[in-house]
């Protein structure tokens, strides 16, 4: 008995480690996201003509994700070439590094590198040197904000490659940085038939010589970050302001040096300090220590709609957020009817449930979040209206499932946490506002009775 004991508990033991490996993995929706299963970036190769050595190719980058974008510095796109290829002219873009080219004499190529690596130009480059859909400092806007700027391209002339169909090899090995990892590209495939392009004026189509496709993925695990944002929550109807998790993005602790008081004297020098012009976030000192906080404030209850206020705020002191977005989980949101200074449309992820929307800046007014500061966030308020059949205040339904931002999943609060309904809140009342108007009749009725009968107690 006491054998089998032992036994058992060992079982247990096993069972309660694997349990805790499990619980330390990253979630699903880390390397594949259900709200957007199909989002990727493509990148199309098409030789559109052939020269005395090799060929000409435009290359183009299609962002296909619906909240996901690429901001400053921009995409960073390398392979290697099959054989010994060299890159003679670029245009609308230019490789990080020319390479070895001293076995080259009179015309020397743009990179001789066996592994080069294309960045975007940045605007105002000069005519002559631009191509379409090119010099955008490399950012690239998400499908569904802006589907003409999620596109990128520049024109290449290769050397030393092979003339024709049969001896041309495409190249191996993609890499995408969008700005740092992340992504993971597949190998480059042909596309039958070849891409098409429609002259100017509509009445003459030309067709490329080949054409491959190379498909790349994200997956915030491959890109080893932490969390960049988190989730605050608050209600009229209770006094609670439930923070953002402690340790959401980090410790103050384990990263010494990656945070600053907001109210230093030495403020100014630590963000025009070393490191300025880097990617690593320069955070104002708070528990959560996110980059990005996003606060959910349900403001008001009406008989029929109910209002929610939402404030995006910037806490790193060394980068402005362009073309921001955000993607909330919330049941009501089939019944959304105003939303104030953002823009709105409905992902749809499951056919015919509308459960999730996106919210961005408009331009030239609120698309743009600055750096930490006073001016450092951004708001708008939405406008629901009332499902009788769902609605409710109770248990935190009035709160988001979920909220990304610039596609990156939030940290939440745990729903045990959440602003709870008192249990004698009067907008229980305010919830049945179809029995208020019976209830308050019957009262005024009883009360007359009441009062006549005093006056005439005979009757």
């Amino acid at each position: 008995m006491a054998r089998l004991r032992l036994l058992l508990l060992r079982h247990l033991a096993a069972a309660a480690a694997l349990l805790a490996g499990f619980s330390s993995l990253p979630p699903l929706a880390e390397a594949y996201d259900p709200l957007d299963p199909n989002g990727n970036i493509t990148i199309k190769w098409d030789i559109i003509q052939w020269t005395s050595d090799g060929y000409v190719a435009v290359v183009s980058i299609y962002n296909y994700h619906k909240y996901r974008h690429i901001q400053a510095p921009g995409w960073n796109l390398g392979w290697v070439w099959a054989k010994k290829e060299i890159i003679w002219t670029i245009v609308g873009g230019q490789t990080t590094e020319q390479g070895d080219c001293s076995q080259f004499k009179g015309s020397i190529p743009h990179c001789c590198k066996r592994d080069p690596a294309v960045v975007d130009l940045l605007p105002g480059t000069p005519y002559n040197m631009q191509d379409a859909n090119c010099c955008k400092g490399g950012v690239l806007n998400s499908w569904v904000q802006d589907p003409v700027s999620a596109v990128a391209s520049f024109q290449i002339s290769v050397g030393r490659s092979g003339t024709t169909n049969y001896t041309v090899k495409a190249p191996l090995n993609f890499t995408l940085k969008a700005p740092g990892p992340g992504y993971s590209c597949g190998v480059a495939h042909v596309v039958k038939p070849p891409t098409k392009f429609i002259s100017q004026d509509g009445r003459r189509t030309t067709q490329a010589h080949v054409t491959w496709n190379v498909t790349c993925t994200y997956s915030q695990f491959v890109a080893q970050r932490a969390p960049t944002c988190c989730v605050s929550l608050s209600s009229f109807y209770n006094e609670t302001i439930v923070n953002c998790p402690k340790c959401s993005c980090g410790c103050q602790n384990t990263r010494p040096g990656s945070c600053v008081e907001g109210d230093s004297p030495y403020l100014a020098s630590v963000v025009n300090g070393p490191g300025k012009s880097s990617m690593t976030p320069l955070v104002q000192c708070t528990p959560h220590m996110c980059p990005i906080r996003v606060h959910w404030h349900v403001k008001l209850n009406y008989r029929e709609y109910w209002r929610v206020k939402i404030t995006v705020t910037n806490w790193n002191y060394r980068m402005n957020y362009s073309q921001w977005n955000l993607v909330v989980q919330h049941p009501n949101f089939d019944k959304v009817t105003t939303i104030f200074s953002f823009n709105y449309k409905p992902l749809n992820p499951y056919g015919v449930i509308n459960d999730t929307g996106m919210l961005w800046g408009i331009k030239y007014y609120n698309d743009l979040l600055m750096v930490a500061g006073p001016d450092g966030n951004v708001q708008s308020e939405l406008l629901f209206r009332k499902d009788p059949s769902t609605f409710t205040f109770e248990k935190g339904w009035a709160f988001p499932r979920r909220i990304y931002f610039n596609g990156d999943s939030c940290v939440m609060p745990p729903p045990d946490a959440y602003p709870w309904l008192p249990n004698s809140s009067p907008v229980l009342l305010l919830k049945s506002s179809s029995l208020v108007l019976p209830i308050v009749i019957w009262t005024a009725m009883l009360f007359l009775r009441l009062g006549m009968y005093s006056i005439h107690p005979k009757l």
